[in-house]
């Protein structure tokens, strides 16, 4: 096999599992906790270690599928049928699009329930408008309720759906909620119903980790568990003390799994830019690498060149300077 095709293949793999590295840190109900003080109003000004009780079992990581007919599962047991997200045989549904992460939480007042999606993005994506894709899985979050979380006309009983995008690499942080409004045009009428069942809530990260500062908390923890340049200790240092998130073992365990990731990313993608790029290229990317701190010898081995020929580009580009 070629060997650009071979290294691009294996950075697909590797991007792979990193978004599923990312989705169960994401998941974490620490994290989710965190996320809904700043994205819900029902949850503002809490503490995010008491909002986690109200968030129902084990969030589902892409696990239910988004196409219409599929997101539900309905089943027998003890003569009576049960209604839910549909997880189960998702090996007959490979291809399908699928929630990054889909949740119950149960709000305040200890009856009502709401139904979380958070969906994480490496970037603004380029081949569709990311809001219609947005608007998209609010639809299926309210129509997929139909016979799950209420039957036959009950409308009234339908729950009020988040869908929270977490967009990477952006120009600047961000931070928008998109909801239904009402314009009067002849008169004004109050209909009954409730305005707040769907929302879309848009967090644009920008590719700086912002200082901390309470405006932009939210966003200086996403960064943080999402980037794929701070070390592990620097991950755990500022979840642990910063936001008072508990770093057990498992969690830690997925932080090491996606940094190593990270790095392996990074290093066949350098591989594949010095071995397809100009000579002056090639240079320009060892000289990047030795200014990030890889060694002579690391730098000749992910390059597949003598240690020599490493060592004589960059004392050349040193005397240059």
């Amino acid at each position: 096999m070629n060997t650009e095709i071979r290294n691009s293949i294996l950075t697909t793999d590797k991007d792979a599992q990193y978004d599923e590295s990312a989705k169960r840190l994401l998941g974490q109900k620490g994290i989710l906790a965190h996320i809904l003080v700043k994205t819900v109003e029902e949850f503002g000004g809490m503490d995010p270690m008491d909002v986690i009780p109200y968030i129902e079992g084990d969030p589902f990581i892409n696990t239910v599928p988004v196409d219409p007919g599929l997101t539900n599962t309905e089943s027998e047991r003890n003569g009576t049928r049960v209604t839910g997200l549909n997880s189960e045989n998702q090996e007959l549904h490979e291809g399908l699009i699928r929630f990054d992460i889909v949740f119950y939480v149960r709000m305040k007042d200890g009856l009502s329930q709401m139904i979380i999606n958070v969906e994480a993005q490496k970037d603004e994506p380029d081949g569709y408008d990311i809001l219609n894709r947005a608007i998209f899985y609010v639809s299926r979050m309210i129509s997929s309720q139909k016979e799950r979380d209420f039957v036959n006309s009950n409308y009234n009983d339908i729950k009020r759906v988040y869908s929270i995008w977490i967009c990477m690499n952006m120009s600047e942080n961000s931070l928008e909620h998109i909801h239904l409004v009402k314009e009067s045009i002849i008169n004004s009428h109050e209909w009954k119903g409730e305005m707040d069942l769907v929302n879309i809530v848009m967090i644009g990260l920008s590719e700086e980790l912002p200082q901390r500062e309470e405006k932009y908390e939210l966003h200086r923890l996403l960064g943080t568990l999402l980037s794929q340049d701070l070390s592990v200790s620097e991950k755990i240092d500022i979840i642990g003390n910063e936001y008072a998130i508990p770093v057990e073992k498992k969690f830690r365990e997925d932080i090491s799994i996606m940094c190593n990731l990270s790095q392996k990313i990074k290093e066949t993608g350098i591989e594949i830019g010095i071995k397809t790029g100009t000579e002056m290229g090639k240079r320009e990317m060892i000289i990047k690498m030795h200014n990030k701190g890889y060694t002579a010898a690391q730098i000749a081995d992910i390059a597949e060149m003598e240690e020599k020929q490493i060592k004589d580009i960059i004392e050349n580009a040193e005397m240059l300077v």
